[in-house]
């Protein structure tokens, strides 16, 4: 026989009464300012953020995780980057803080000129190293967990999705290994940990029926591998190139469960790993048939609201 498992409305009013009435908002780790405040990170919450290759994913998302831990100073976080080792994402930090060219830095071609940049971006960079840490392999999310755990992370990142192996044996199931992947990533969610999930995207058909990753073409579907990536994501974002501007990206905002789902506009200064909010263009004025039929809905709209009476 099964057990029956459930909870009773009654027996959670009352503290979920006196939490609505505390005025106090639920937990979020600002990663910036501007619009960039709009990017909601927290407790319990996961966000999911895809790309193309090349796109600026990683890029995005550790210039968030940094700014996260210096804007609460009581955070601490856990990447695991499967493609880039922690000297190279460190590498990128030190460009965008400092100003100074990646090429520059990554060679190691450091001159006098440089130094007092860079001394003023270690400086914001050696207070957070203690709340920072990497996972080392394996990748898999055994590791991942064990090493939130002895980290204390609040915050988890997983760069990529696709490449980090669930326990059990999926026997080279992708869909069903990155199923199993997200349902693990909710219980850390539901116990309180904030989650970044970074993910792979597939090329999608345009209007010519032409593959491509262009931004109009990508969508929820685009994830590669699973829907469940898009049902398990509190936030779904993609990143994609403006193509009105060619140094301006687009974080297109596909999924939003606690609010409304707006895109923000942003520069990408790829020499420096930096982005930066701007602001976007004006709509273009509707044409004289959108026009035209907008009047007219509007006209009709005002028609039923005189008739009165209720529906």
């Amino acid at each position: 026989m099964t057990t029956a498992n459930y909870l009773a409305a009654a027996d959670l009013l009352g503290s979920w009464r006196d939490d609505v009435l505390s005025g106090t908002p639920p937990a979020l780790y600002p990663v910036g300012t501007g619009e960039l405040e709009r990017i909601e990170i927290g407790p319990g919450r996961v966000l999911l953020l895809g790309g193309a290759p090349g796109a600026g994913k990683s890029a995005f998302t550790m210039q968030a995780v940094v700014d996260a831990l210096r804007m609460t100073p009581t955070l601490r976080a856990l990447v695991c980057n499967v493609e880039m080792t922690p000297t190279v994402l460190m590498d990128r930090q030190l460009a965008r803080l400092s100003g100074i060219d990646l090429n520059t830095i990554r060679l190691r071609r450091l001159g006098v000129e440089h130094g007092e940049r860079i001394d003023a971006a270690l400086q914001t960079l050696e207070p957070l190293a203690e709340r920072l840490c990497f996972v080392r392999p394996p990748f898999d999310l055994a590791n991942v967990a064990a090493s939130a755990d002895a980290s204390n992370a609040g915050l988890i990142v997983l760069d990529y999705i696709q490449r980090i192996k669930p326990p059990g044996n999926h026997n080279g199931d992708k869909r069903g290994s990155v199923d199993a992947t997200m349902d693990y990533l909710r219980q850390f969610a539901d116990a309180g940990v904030a989650v970044i999930v970074v993910a792979a995207v597939s090329r999608s058909k345009d209007t010519k029926g032409r593959s491509t990753y262009d931004g109009d073409a990508l969508s929820l579907a685009s994830f590669r591998e699973s829907s469940e990536l898009e049902f398990g994501a509190d936030d779904a974002f993609i990143l994609v190139n403006d193509p009105d501007d060619e140094s301006g990206v687009i974080l297109r905002h596909l999924k939003a469960r606690h609010s409304g789902a707006k895109d923000i506009a942003l520069t990408f200064d790829r020499p420096r790993q930096r982005f930066a909010p701007r602001t976007m263009p004006p709509t273009p004025a509707a044409g004289k048939l959108h026009s035209a039929m907008a009047d007219l809905w509007n006209r009709a709209a005002a028609a039923d609201d005189g008739e009165g009476g209720d529906s």
